[in-house]
């Protein structure tokens, strides 16, 4: 069966090719649009649903993955900053505290009422952060298109203290779990993922290998 991955984002491609199954991409028409009062794990899940249904006409006869990530900081949720003022606000907040970050996961297709969802939660100790150092992270431009305003495998690792939870699932794709519901849909995946998760062979994995 085809596989189709409802999203845009370059680390979802590259994380899900990892797992050695075919696919291929698909722009999903859905557009998400987060609510400051709504938990972020029942937002994340409703978009990662939205952008995986909103495919399914589309590639029919196909399984259509979507994937969605926010940050849930003592019950407020952050999404992608609209500008690098607002990378700078979000990280500001962050510094120094816990926070969580949630992805959801969902499968839809290839009947157009199927589709299950799922979700990984990373819990995330952030390092106090200084006017320097964040100026100059804000420079490289990282923080946007980035839930919570930083890249946990790019330059954003340096500002993390500890991760508790997946690392894959922090990126944006928690591997183990797409596996175990591609399985569960008759498609198997041709990596070990046991033995995946060992060579941890993406950028800053191996430093929070738990």
């Amino acid at each position: 069966m085809r596989l189709i991955l409802a999203s845009t984002s370059p680390r979802r491609h590259e994380l899900l090719t990892l797992l050695g199954v075919p696919f291929d991409v698909v722009a999903p028409p859905f557009i998400e649009q987060v609510r400051l009062q709504v938990a972020a794990e029942k937002q994340a899940e409703e978009f990662a649903a939205g952008k995986a249904k909103s495919c399914v006409a589309s590639c029919p006869d196909s399984l259509i993955l979507g994937s969605d990530t926010l940050i849930d900081l003592g019950g407020a949720v952050l999404g992608k900053p609209d500008d690098v003022a607002e990378a700078g606000v979000m990280l500001r907040r962050l510094a120094g505290q816990k926070h969580r970050i949630v992805t959801a996961v969902a499968l839809a297709g290839p009947e157009l009422e199927r589709c299950e969802v799922r979700l990984a939660t990373v819990l995330v100790t952030m390092k106090p952060l200084n006017d320097a150092a964040l100026a100059a992270y804000l420079r490289t431009g990282e923080s946007l298109g980035k839930a919570g305003a930083y890249s946990i495998q790019g330059g954003g690792a340096a500002f993390i203290e500890r991760i508790e939870g997946d690392y894959t699932a922090a990126v944006g794709l928690p591997l183990r779990l797409v596996a175990e519901m591609l399985q569960q849909r008759g498609l198997s995946c041709p990596v070990d993922i046991d033995q995946l998760y060992v060579r941890t062979p993406y950028p800053n994995w191996d430093h929070f290998r738990s």
